[in-house]
């Protein structure tokens, strides 16, 4: 069974950081990209970062290029999202996603079966 888990949400004051975590498990293939997407209140969800596990190539939205960091551990299941420079507008609850292949490759939306639960991010001005 998958299961893909965020942890390290919370409060934080404009200006800020957090680092945010994402464990996927019971895939039965080594996830090639895996990815951060973020849905504000009232809001569509929006893309964060995602990286290629192997190439380590990352890939950034435009409202967080040069804040957050996305990186992965040696084993490629575990993700992190280092987030600096914090926003009022950064506040969403953030979700993982263990296969973003095909939403890197032409726009699909990220598979299902591979969504965390997600993490609350709230940042007060």
């Amino acid at each position: 069974q998958v299961q893909v888990v965020e942890t390290g949400g919370g409060s934080v004051q404009a200006g800020g950081s957090l680092r945010l975590s994402c464990a996927a498990s019971g895939l039965t293939f080594t996830s090639i990209a895996m990815g951060w997407f973020r849905q504000a209140p009232g809001k569509e969800r929006e893309f964060v970062a995602a990286i290629r596990t192997t190439s380590g190539n990352t890939y950034y939205g435009d409202p967080v290029k040069g804040r957050f960091t996305i990186s992965r551990d040696n084993a490629g299941n575990t993700v992190y999202l280092q987030m600096n420079d914090l926003k009022p507008e950064d506040t969403a609850v953030y979700y993982c996603n263990a296969d973003v292949v095909r939403y890197l490759a032409n726009g699909d939306s990220p598979g299902q079966a591979y969504w965390g639960k997600g993490t609350l991010v709230t940042v007060s001005s």
